[in-house]
């Protein structure tokens, strides 16, 4: 099972796993409610590598960029839930709208992301690729989304 930790632990904690060569693999969301295509790109993310490292979007993060009626479930109830599943070894929570400043810190091996994005389009790409880490995208699961269940739900009230 996983730890929800603070960005300076998480540093010492990482300190420690690079020194034994662990090969840290990060990725970043807002992972409001859980679903099967979660569940699935997360397992094969922390396939990639010894460790995977969430870093999950804060509450007023998910404000910003999904609106004002997201997230549906607060910050410290999604990083539980994330941190229950047991490929994901830490997650972390941020701040800014993307995880630009945690990921110059953290330098991971590999930054992962769904198939959506492009090495264009992902606004983690410079950093990534200035800390000497690669950038791997995972196929989306077609059908699978926050939106599509929120949607669903909303469909079946009426």
């Amino acid at each position: 099972m996983g730890q929800v930790v603070e960005l300076n632990d998480l540093l010492e904690i990482i300190y420690g796993l690079k020194s034994q060569n662990k090969t840290i693999v990060t990725t970043n969301g807002c992972f409001d409610i859980i679903h099967a295509g979660h569940a699935r790109y997360l397992k094969q993310a922390r396939g990639l590598g010894d460790v995977l490292i969430v870093c999950l979007n804060s509450d007023e993060s998910v404000q910003r960029l999904k609106g004002p009626s997201r997230p549906i479930n607060h910050e410290e109830d999604r990083a539980e839930v994330l941190s229950s599943l047991y490929f994901v070894d830490y997650v972390v929570i941020f701040r800014e709208d993307t995880p630009i400043n945690v990921l110059e810190k953290i330098k991971p091996d590999i930054h992962v992301k769904g198939g959506d994005y492009t090495e264009e389009t992902l606004p983690e790409t410079p950093v990534i690729k200035k800390c000497g880490g690669k950038i791997q995208f995972i196929p989306f699961l077609e059908g699978r989304s926050t939106t599509g269940v929120i949607n669903k739900i909303f469909q079946n009230k009426n």
